[in-house]
């Protein structure tokens, strides 16, 4: 009995348990915050450095007498707008704009609609579907200045294997693809197709995958017509991938240079001249560095502008 009478009247020795801190939320915030600004800053870095840089010097270059002597002494006095002015009054500038816009357009469609027969054509099964496939990626594959280096020798006026081939058929074998300045431009928009192609087919491939099958079971069951159903089903479903192919297409080709250097320099008489190849002509043959940077920087307008209305377009189609 005492013992149970001296255990109740003992004071409680035990320690209360520790009050749990609360996480501070700001802080959290924060921290969120800094890390995620840690997996962006590596990208920012090289985004400012090897595109932000490049481009405001390109646009400072332009206002400025760059000349080959800048290179030693430093000393690029600013000339205020004769750069831009200089470029705009020279009638090549207005035929080079000409000739990408030709070139550009020329090229896109025919990339993408050969890309896209080929691509309905490949969701057939039949033997040697995906070794065919395969090799039509070869041209994409290649360098581009290889593939145009080959194509010069192809499309050569004397002992081009095209002719050849046309004179034994009986067709004609001297016909001036590269040295003529009226089919100059043509055959390079025809090289540039033959380059573009796989790469159109590739993604278009790839999208039509993803569209559903039993849709085009369904419509079948209705009686819908091949024509119907690929435009009432294929087109508006792949009309994302459709897009992305474009955009690509022209940045790729809206600035090309490699290709029309292998295949013409810019010529005959200029017939190849685009503000790809004048941007070059200007910077690293005539060494006009300043005239250069105006052509470029036109270019990244026209590609700016084009990204506008391609977003703008992507905007309203998700709203």
């Amino acid at each position: 009995m005492s013992a149970t009478t001296a255990s109740a009247t003992a004071p409680d020795t035990r320690q209360p348990a520790p009050a749990v801190k609360k996480p501070d939320p700001a802080r959290a915030r924060r921290r969120r915050r800094l890390s995620q600004w840690g997996f962006i800053a590596p990208a920012v870095v090289f985004m400012v450095l090897f595109f932000g840089y490049p481009l405001v010097r390109n646009v400072l270059m332009s206002f400025q007498d760059y000349s080959p002597s800048t290179f030693f002494d430093g000393k690029a006095p600013f000339s205020g707008t004769d750069n831009w002015s200089k470029v705009f009054q020279d009638d090549l500038f207005g035929k080079a704009l000409w000739h990408t816009i030709v070139f550009t357009v020329g090229s896109l469609i025919g990339q993408f609609g050969i890309g896209l027969a080929l691509a309905v054509f490949f969701t057939k099964k039949f033997p040697l579907n995906g070794i065919l496939r395969s090799l039509i990626l070869l041209p994409w594959l290649v360098p581009m200045v290889v593939s145009g280096i080959v194509w010069r020798r192809i499309l050569d006026q004397d002992t081009g294997v095209l002719n050849t081939f046309l004179d034994t058929l009986g067709m004609g074998g001297a016909t001036p693809w590269l040295t003529s300045p009226g089919m100059a431009l043509f055959s390079v928009i025809l090289v540039n197709i033959w380059i573009g192609v796989p790469f159109n087919m590739v993604i278009l491939y790839g999208g039509l995958q993803e569209i559903p099958k039993e849709l085009y079971e369904a419509a079948s069951l209705d009686g819908a017509s091949a024509w119907r159903t690929f435009r009432s089903i294929t087109l508006p479903l792949l009309k994302p991938v459709i897009t992305v192919v474009l955009v690509l297409g022209f940045m790729s080709t809206v600035k090309i240079l490699d290709l029309i250097l292998a295949l013409t320099d810019g010529g005959p008489a200029d017939a190849t001249q685009t503000l790809g190849t004048l941007t070059y002509q200007n910077s690293f043959v005539q060494l006009d560095f300043g005239a250069g940077a105006v052509v470029g920087n036109v270019l990244i307008l026209i590609s700016a502008v084009f990204a506008v209305f391609y977003l703008r377009a992507n905007r309203s189609e998700g709203k």
